[in-house]
């Protein structure tokens, strides 16, 4: 949350040690920080990039007044938020903004945290460090609610003999050209089933289907504990 413009340099130098190169080719500010005002974050990372210590400058979780008063400074590359079929906020303000100024969208969390996947159910047991275990989206009642989207994009993956996740993933892809999901995973095999969602072909009919059904779910529980939604869409 720490944004002021001392410290924005420090961590660059701190990242450009740590990782043994001489620039870094996006920056981030990770979360809105509500006492530095943006355009000083902007004017800081344009130092920056004037310096050649960063070449792209993003934003992450910003609402659209915070995104165009930091592209009035210094033009943002990309702005990193959730979506996914289970969080489609962003297609009411921001996705319209981010398209009149050329900026591209890096989706978190595209596959709800795992949710997406189908492997998890309201049996499901999460570690006790697991952020999930904090999140009311993810109460055991809730999941077991929220398992309705889920079905049905196992009945689509049943019909492109995918799987869930890939459908999740393709859907996302075919939502506009400048968006580039980040799913997360540990394991090897669900890295390469991620990146074999770039294959699956969704047609206009497939995407309307699926975005028309999945509207009607209502998925329960917010996306983030009470503290830490303040946080998000400033």
């Amino acid at each position: 949350m720490n944004s002021r413009s001392e410290h924005i340099k420090q961590a660059v130098e701190g990242s450009l040690k740590r990782l043994k190169v001489e620039t870094i080719d996006l920056l981030y500010q990770h979360r809105v920080d509500p006492n530095v005002l943006i355009e000083d974050v902007a004017g800081a990372v344009k130092e920056l990039i004037q310096q050649g210590k960063v070449k792209y400058f993003g934003l992450s979780e910003a609402g659209v007044q915070t995104i165009r008063r930091a592209h009035a400074v210094e033009p943002l590359t990309a702005l990193q938020s959730e979506y996914s079929l289970w969080w489609r906020e962003p297609e009411a303000e921001v996705l319209p903004a981010l398209e009149e100024l050329g900026i591209g969208f890096v989706p978190f969390s595209p596959l709800g945290k795992g949710f997406l996947t189908g492997a998890i159910n309201e049996n499901t047991k999460f570690d006790s460090t697991d952020f999930r275990n904090k999140v009311p989206r993810f109460s055991a009642e809730n999941r077991k609610t929220n398992q309705a989207l889920v079905e049905v994009l196992a009945i689509f993956a049943e019909q492109k003999k995918v799987t869930p996740a890939q459908v999740a993933l393709a859907w996302l892809l075919a939502q506009k050209p400048w968006i580039v999901p980040i799913p997360g995973t540990t394991k090897l095999h669900r890295l390469r089933e991620n990146a074999r969602a770039a294959s699956v072909q969704l047609s206009p009919e497939d995407l309307r289907e699926l975005g028309s059904v999945a509207s009607k779910i209502t998925v329960q529980g917010a996306r983030y504990p009470e503290n830490l939604q303040k946080l998000v869409g400033r």
